[in-house]
């Protein structure tokens, strides 16, 4: 079996709730903001799940490219593209720093990039058929909405409502988070 069988339960105890709202996104000027992702990343397995990484505060969106960005050899110079989004999940599940550690994730190790709880949790909850998973973000005091395209409805709304570039680097300096 692809996912565990305990974490498959664990999940199903946390109640879907439909979420809409605005949420944020941060890309590079040339990628479609609603384009998602099948790379892999924090909650989402290499080629497994399709994934649209947002987050519910603009600063929380701009923290998550500065740090990936910041990694880079040589950083990218160009600024960023902040989009605001309109969405609607109508299966999501909400998951605090406390339920993360009910699922045996490392809450030390959380802002580290070591993925594998957290993907397993992710491809985990898409399985069950949710289309959206409220996290806490790991670079910023506030939440990241993960979109499962996969399994996100015709009928939900998800839209661009507006775009601006943004320094991402004069950003990430004049925020603290870097030198």
């Amino acid at each position: 079996m692809l996912h565990d069988p305990a974490l498959l339960e664990r999940l199903s105890g946390f109640g879907a709730e439909r979420f809409e709202g605005e949420v944020f996104r941060a890309t590079r000027r040339s990628l479609d903001p609603l384009a998602a992702s099948t790379s892999g990343g924090r909650w989402a397995p290499k080629g497994l799940v399709s994934v649209l990484y947002t987050s519910l505060l603009r600063e929380g969106a701009l923290a998550e490219i500065a740090f990936h960005w910041s990694q880079l050899t040589p950083r990218p110079s160009r600024p960023a593209v902040l989009h605001r989004l309109g969405v609607s999940a109508d299966r999501r599940l909400r998951l605090l720093r406390a339920d993360l550690e009910e699922l045996d994730l490392d809450l030390a190790q959380y802002e580290s990039v070591n993925y594998r709880r957290t993907q397993e949790i992710g491809a985990a909850v898409a399985f069950l058929g949710c289309d959206g998973l409220i996290v806490p973000c790991a670079r910023w005091s506030c939440e990241n909405l993960v979109v499962f395209t996969e399994n996100h409805a015709l009928t939900s709304k998800l839209e661009v409502l507006s775009s601006e570039e943004i320094d991402w680097q004069t950003w990430a300096k004049d925020a603290g988070l870097s030198d």
